[in-house]
């Protein structure tokens, strides 16, 4: 048999198993691509938070990048987790050397408000990684903690995009998911504009959320589809896991990777 399309996260590690390394590769298998991984670092995380964090050293994330992508190859990459400016910086120069789209997914802070980027990162991910992104996705915390704009209405959406389009990437999807009312997301280029809309499911239990759609994303880029049918796909694909999301723990649980693999889904 033939490989599948092969996608690469490079992220954190989610002890809970909810969202990082644990939630990407979940999504990609659901999605029919072969995940790989680059761990950058290792958390201790449950349904309540982030009790700690531990960055992998440069050495140990170049080396697990290049000995994937020299011998098995990738048809795309997707980042998350990536905590300090050094590391930010050596990952932007690794996706910068590689022949196959990169989905940005700007992590600063975890679903329970635990910060996750150094400040001293910041300018990192503005001049190095956004310009090698083929899609951003930052959420509305991100944007303002990017950019400075601060999103209160769907009004505002596009003014976040243009901002976050000025650091370089080729598209950006702004996450509109806080905002009061549907699910809308705004994908652009600066010249095409996508509005996606979903119904907001009444689910408290939405960990990984921004892992999953990022990952589904790359998943659908390594698939072959343009930058709008991945979007659309991956928004598909999040809207049903964030509506199975399951309790866990004491706290916010995770949506459920697996809803499409059931009879009903495919149905």
């Amino acid at each position: 048999m033939s490989a599948p399309p092969r996608v690469l996260t490079v992220a954190g590690s989610d002890s809970g198993g909810g969202a990082g390394i644990q939630a990407d590769l979940k999504t990609m298998l659901a999605l029919g691509v072969h995940g790989m991984s680059v761990i950058t670092a290792v958390t201790a995380q449950n349904s309540l938070g982030v009790q700690g964090a531990w960055e992998l050293p440069v050495e140990a994330v170049r080396a697990q990048y290049r000995s994937v992508v020299d011998d098995i190859g990738v048809q795309a990459v997707k980042t998350g987790m990536l905590s300090s400016a050094e590391l930010v910086a050596t990952v932007a120069e690794l996706i910068g050397g590689t022949d196959a789209p990169a989905v940005v997914d700007p992590v600063g802070v975890s679903k329970h408000g635990d910060p996750l980027l150094a400040a001293s990162a910041l300018e990192s991910v503005r001049t190095k990684l956004l310009p090698v992104a083929t899609v951003a996705t930052p959420n509305l915390d991100e944007v303002a903690q990017l950019t400075g704009v601060r999103v209160e209405s769907e009004a505002d959406l596009k003014r976040a995009a243009a901002a976050v389009l000025a650091y370089g990437p080729r598209w950006v999807l702004i996450k509109g998911g806080h905002l009061a009312g549907d699910a809308v997301d705004l994908l652009t280029d600066g010249s095409e504009e996508h509005w996606l809309r979903a119904p907001r499911h009444d689910n408290r239990h939405t960990h990984g959320t921004g892992c999953t759609l990022a990952s589904a994303i790359a998943s659908q880029l390594a698939k072959g589809q343009s930058v709008p049918e991945a979007v659309a796909a991956a928004k598909r694909y999040v809207t049903g896991a964030i509506a199975a999301g399951f309790a866990l723990g004491g706290g916010i649980g995770p949506v459920d990777h697996r809803w499409a693999l059931r009879p009903q889904a495919a149905g």
